[in-house]
């Protein structure tokens, strides 16, 4: 039978042929020594454990039971409030959010539902292991782990007969070659690295067909551009459009390159909306503008895609791929979804014959961010 002696600190020295059967509270001690009989059983700094109101009384651990029960009903009533609203809560209704302002309610009431759904199981899972679930950190102590030596040399005799019997040792050739083959292998790996996956970007990310045709010697002369419906190539006047109404457009000049067409038509895609001036809420977005109507880059900020869905009543800009929403009273600031900045906006005028035109290329890159963005 094994046997257990009393050590002054509070617990108990185990004997050898006890390890692996018995736990031990590491506030209480632990064993130290070499494997053998132990040397000592002392506290290794952890503070004396503190008795929760329910491990003292059935009542309070009621009570820790009642609170977590009704954080995750809390829980079940968010999503079933989430279902309710998807379905009766009109998708075009808004609200005002405080801090926000005019918000989309359907998206507002799923965002909450949702946060009270997550939180409740969260904070109900957290307060079920504080209060309920053991709260002691204890050890279990093991033999030594090592091999015997007989076990040990037989090991390494075993790796020298395969390496024998797979001629590592008797063809040089293939050893060596092997090596440098396995050495070598890593260096496509680490090259990349080292030296970049290729040129940086410059100012291919920077420029656009709204920059203006490019001469010979790589300079744009920044000739103000016709904006022209896509995908029909027609030039627009500034009486065309109208308070809610939509324009996909590119810029005049663009169907005439002979090659990468769908490259450049990528970069100057633009979204032409109106307003009434006195819903927008941003000065330089006026000047930039034109009797309330506005330019702006169609390329989401956050991965590239087509950012071509326009609430009129909120007078959001919304990206069908991650649900990334533009404020377009406010400079197409973000307000919702992953996208990091707002979408560039192109400066605009009417030329003699009342038409669109643009003043100048985007003052920024379009489409997602990259780690050398700047001014064009």
């Amino acid at each position: 039978m094994n046997e257990k002696d009393s050590h002054p600190s509070g617990g108990e020295v185990t004997q050898p042929g006890e390890f692996g059967s018995t736990a031990v509270r590491l506030d209480q001690g632990h064993v130290v020594g070499d494997g053998g009989i132990p040397a000592r059983f002392e506290n290794p700094g952890f503070p004396p454990h503190t008795h929760r109101a329910s491990d003292l009384s059935e009542s309070g651990a009621k009570r820790a039971e009642r609170a977590v029960g009704g954080l995750f009903i809390l829980s079940i009533l968010g999503t079933l409030g989430f279902v309710v609203a998807y379905f009766a809560i009109d998708k075009q209704s808004t609200m005002f959010i405080p801090g926000i302002g005019q918000a989309n309610a359907l998206h507002a009431v799923l965002g909450l539902t949702m946060a009270l759904s997550l939180l409740g199981i969260g904070f109900g899972a957290v307060h079920w292991a504080k209060t309920l679930m053991p709260d002691t950190e204890e050890v279990e102590m093991r033999h030594p782990m090592r091999s015997s030596d007989e076990a040990r040399k037989d090991f390494v005799q075993i790796l020298g007969d395969g390496a024998e019997s797979a001629h590592l040792t008797r063809r040089p050739i293939i050893k060596y070659a092997l090596g440098g083959a396995l050495g070598l292998f890593a260096v496509p790996v680490i090259l990349p690295v080292i030296g970049g996956l290729g040129p940086l970007p410059g100012d291919d990310l920077s420029v656009s067909f709204w920059n203006g045709h490019q001469e010979e010697d790589g300079s744009y002369p920044n000739a103000p551009l016709r904006l022209m419906r896509d995908p029909q190539n027609t030039p627009i006047k500034a009486s065309d459009v109208t308070i809610g109404s939509v324009f996909h457009v590119m810029p005049e000049g663009l169907l005439d390159l002979e090659k990468h067409v769908l490259e450049e038509k990528g970069k100057a895609a633009v979204i032409v909306m109106r307003l009434d001036p006195d819903d927008i809420r941003s000065q330089k977005e006026k000047d930039w503008g034109y009797q309330g109507i506005v330019a702006y880059s169609k390329i989401c900020t956050h991965v590239g895609c087509p950012v071509g869905l326009y609430e009129q009543q909120t007078h959001h800009l919304l990206c069908p791929c991650h649900q990334s929403t533009f404020d377009v009273t406010q400079d197409c600031k973000v307000i919702f979804g992953p996208a990091k900045r707002p979408l560039p906006q192109l400066e605009i005028t009417v030329d003699d014959e009342g038409y669109l035109i643009s003043k100048g290329p985007f003052k920024e890159a379009v489409g997602p961010s990259f780690w050398e963005r700047g001014s064009a």
